[in-house]
C-alpha cells in the first residue's frame, strides 16, 4: 500500500469500530442512520455506511467512499442514504474541525429531543453540554438541500446538536472523539428520562457550578466558583485518548471481522 492508501485505511478501521460499538451499544436504527469520516486532502470526500447493511455487518471495505455532492468517487455496489448525504455532507463542509459526524434515533435521544427544554443540567454526564449543544427544529425526513444552510447555522460551533423531534448529533475531530461525544449525549439523555419519570421535583445546579463542570469535562480553563482566579484542579488529559482505546479493544473483541 502507499501512504495515502495505508492512512485512508487506518480510517476506514477507524469508523468500522465507531459503527460496531454504536450497534453493540444498542443506539441503531436499524439500517437509517449514518456516521461519516472526512478523508485527507483537498477533494472533500468522506466515508459513510453503505444502505443497507446494518452496523452490525459494516467492515472497513464496505464503506462507500463519496464526495460532496453525494457521489460514490471508486465503484461499489452499495447506495448511499440520501439523508445521510443531506445532513452529513453539510457539517463536513462548514466545519473543518468536524472530521466525524455521526447521527442517532435512539429513544432517550428522541424523548428529549421532543421536549420543549431539550437537554437540562440533570447529572455530571449532561454537563459535558451545558451551554454546549445546537437546537435545530424539525423540518420533515432530510431530504432537502435547502434545510441544509439552516441545521450548520443551528449547529454553530458545538461539538452536539439535538434535532427536534428527530434524533441526536455529534461531531468529532476523530471518529473516536465523535463515539464518546455521542456515548455520554445519549448517557444523559437516558439518565434524564429516568429522572424524570419518578414523578418528583428535579434538582438543577447552579449555572455557575453547571459551567464549571463543563469546563472541567472538556478541558478548558476553570476558576475557582465565585473567585475568578486560575484553578488548582487536577486535570486529566488522558481520558479521551485511554477510553477510546478500550473502545477498540472492545471493538476488536466483539468484531473481529471489522478490518475486512
Amino acid at each position: 500500500m502507499s501512504a495515502d492508501e495505508t492512512a485512508e485505511w487506518a480510517l476506514r478501521c477507524e469508523l468500522a469500530a465507531v459503527y460496531r460499538l454504536v450497534d453493540h451499544f444498542r443506539m441503531t436504527d436499524l439500517i437509517f442512520t449514518h456516521i461519516s469520516l472526512r478523508l485527507p486532502g483537498p477533494e472533500h470526500h468522506f466515508l459513510i455506511n453503505p444502505y443497507g447493511l446494518l452496523f452490525g455487518e459494516i467492515t472497513a471495505s464496505s464503506l462507500v467512499k463519496i464526495d460532496l455532492a453525494g457521489e460514490p468517487v471508486e465503484p461499489t455496489r452499495y447506495a448511499v442514504n440520501p439523508a445521510g448525504f443531506v445532513i452529513h455532507s453539510a457539517v463536513h463542509e462548514a466545519r473543518a474541525d468536524a472530521q466525524c459526524v455521526l447521527h442517532t434515533h435512539t429513544a432517550a435521544g428522541c424523548a428529549v429531543a421532543a421536549q420543549r427544554d431539550g437537554l437540562l443540567p440533570l447529572n455530571q454526564m449532561s454537563m459535558e453540554f451545558y451551554g454546549r449543544v445546537g437546537y435545530h427544529d424539525y423540518e420533515g425526513v432530510a431530504l432537502s438541500l435547502a434545510e441544509q444552510e439552516r441545521l450548520v447555522a443551528d449547529l454553530g460551533p458545538h461539538p452536539a446538536l439535538i434535532l427536534r423531534n428527530h434524533g441526536l448529533l455529534t461531531v468529532g475531530a476523530t471518529a473516536g472523539q465523535a463515539f464518546l461525544r455521542m456515548y455520554y449525549l445519549e448517557r444523559a439523555c437516558a439518565i434524564q428520562i429516568a429522572a424524570q419519570s419518578t414523578g418528583v421535583p428535579l434538582v438543577l445546579p447552579a449555572p455557575e457550578i453547571c459551567e464549571r463542570a463543563a469546563r472541567q469535562l472538556t478541558g478548558q480553563p476553570v476558576g475557582e466558583p465565585g473567585a475568578g482566579g486560575a484553578s488548582d484542579d487536577f486535570v486529566d488529559d488522558q481520558a479521551g485518548a485511554l477510553a477510546w482505546g478500550a473502545l477498540r479493544r472492545l471493538a476488536d473483541r466483539i468484531a473481529p471481522d471489522l478490518a475486512t
